[in-house]
């Protein structure tokens, strides 16, 4: 599973598991919410309801009742009275208040009446909570269901002392169903979890989003690793925060450990290279201490010359691709002619190529463009031509053409040599590594440092094109790729 998808699911998993047990303990808090605020309520209108009772009661004679008394009928008046409210948007049509009074001994002689429609006057109702309780000058209240598998027809009863002094003479009771909050709950319980899915929905969108950034940024960083992986140098990406960091001291790193591997490399290379020439030179130094011949001291005096030359070259070409392998981009791009950079090309290396006696063709397309460093990228087709002209037999011809392949201008050397052997193609363009020159002029072969090939790919690497390399039979096809503009 990629690393994206996990830690999206591991977000979701989160969320959703939070999201699920706090909507829970918010839907199944709201009804005892509600029944603590009625409590709460029943509480005062009992004790003033028995406050207004009081005086009925204790001028109540024996074995009566209170359904004539001035109390009863303003109670009865409360229960009969239409009422329409709306409240928060919900419609109360009714009263709901059930309100019963008993005397000391727990007998009803007061009752507005039952949920069924009937009155427990004269029933005693001592042994009820709410009664009993409050008798004994305790806190009384109970909730009743009057139909046992219907949690709506729960009733909550909250009782108060009717007092005399400091004797209890009765107890007044309020009772309420919670049917006649059940609305106001459900709503509750509806907006708690329309609100809670809209909020879990906005988490995961944040979660997503989050999610992305976090797989585009990594992603960014992968790729750049697998770009220094094949020995592409650019830039570490721009990226923000702890990510940004790590790209930063990838960077560093890469830099550090390439600067390590190509000391060592290029140790063992120069260290290879510079045998030959130091021991040519070393032998013909030994032998001009001798009395030779003129011809003879000619000869070892020009194989010093020579040597000491090919040894400026590798250094100067040491040189220009240690520059270019420690840059990471372009400093001063713009757009360019390659028919100019042609012409240019083909200027500079007139004397050469008339000393080898070699023609160049050309065939440049007309209108094509393209973007990078005009000194660089002349520093490129000069390694190329210069490649071509010692491969080129004498009085040979060297291609050199301009043309557009799809979304890339392509600027094409082809020569007319002894071409690649098979053998050597795979490692083409590696440092240090060549293949031997032809003979001229009954010079002995000669091998060149490799480096040539290897300034062209650094070139091209920084302008985002390719070196292609393509036997022509005979020959060899070089082309520099670069993105048209």
């Amino acid at each position: 599973m990629k690393l994206g998808l996990r830690l999206l699911l591991g977000f979701f998993l989160i969320t959703g598991i939070a999201a699920f047990f706090v909507m829970r303990v918010f839907v199944q808090q709201v009804q005892p919410s509600v029944r603590e605020v009625m409590e709460d309520m029943l509480v005062d209108t009992a004790n003033i309801l028995a406050e207004l009772a009081q005086d009925d009661l204790a001028a109540m004679a024996p074995q009566t009742d209170l359904r004539e008394s001035r109390f009863a009928r303003r109670v009865l008046d409360y229960a009969a009275r239409p009422v329409d409210a709306q409240i928060w948007g919900l419609s109360k049509r009714t009263l709901d208040y059930r309100v019963y009074v008993t005397d000391a001994q727990g007998r009803v002689v007061f009752d507005t009446g039952l949920p069924d429609g009937g009155n427990a006057v004269g029933q005693d109702y001592s042994r009820w909570r709410d009664v009993s309780l409050t008798l004994s000058g305790q806190y009384g209240a109970r909730a009743t269901r009057y139909v046992v598998a219907d949690d709506d027809s729960s009733v909550m009863h909250v009782a108060a002392p009717v007092m005399q002094g400091k004797q209890i003479i009765g107890v007044l009771t309020v009772a309420k169903p919670m049917r006649s909050v059940a609305k106001f709950v459900e709503r509750a319980q509806q907006e708690i979890l329309v609100k809670g899915l809209w909020l879990l929905g906005l988490s995961l969108v944040v979660g997503a989003a989050v999610t992305a950034w976090v797989i585009w940024s990594v992603r960014r960083l992968r790729h750049y690793a697998q770009r220094v992986q094949w020995g592409q140098r650019e830039p570490p990406p721009e990226l923000s925060g702890e990510l940004g960091e790590l790209a930063h001291a990838m960077a560093a790193m890469r830099d550090r450990l390439d600067g390590h591997e190509h000391v060592e490399q290029l140790v063992r290379a120069m260290t290879h290279e510079l045998k030959s020439p130091l021991a040519a030179i070393g032998g013909a130094a030994e032998l001009l201490q001798d009395e030779l011949p003129a011809a003879d001291r000619e000869r070892f005096a020009r194989q010093i010359r020579e040597q000491t030359q090919r040894l400026q070259r590798l250094v100067d070409r040491l040189l220009e691709l240690s520059k270019l392998e420690q840059r990471h981009s372009l400093d001063h791009q713009q757009r360019l002619d390659p028919a100019s950079l042609v012409e240019r090309l083909l200027r500079s290396h007139a004397p050469r190529l008339q000393q080898a006696g070699l023609s160049v063709r050309t065939e440049v397309a007309e209108g094509l463009s393209v973007q990078g460093e005009a000194e660089l990228l002349e520093l490129a087709l000069s390694n190329l031509l210069d490649n071509a002209i010692e491969f080129s037999p004498a009085g040979g011809v060297i291609e050199l053409s301009v043309q557009a392949e799809g979304p890339r201008v392509c600027i094409v050397v082809r020569d007319h040599g002894v071409g690649v052997p098979d053998y050597a193609w795979p490692r083409l363009g590696e440092r240090f590594y060549s293949t031997a020159r032809p003979e001229r002029a009954g010079q002995p072969p000669r091998k060149g440092s490799g480096l040539g090939l290897a300034i062209v790919r650094q070139v091209m690497a920084l302008h985002g094109g390719e070196l292609r390399l393509t036997p022509a039979q005979p020959g060899l096809r070089a082309a520099l790729c670069l993105p048209s503009v």
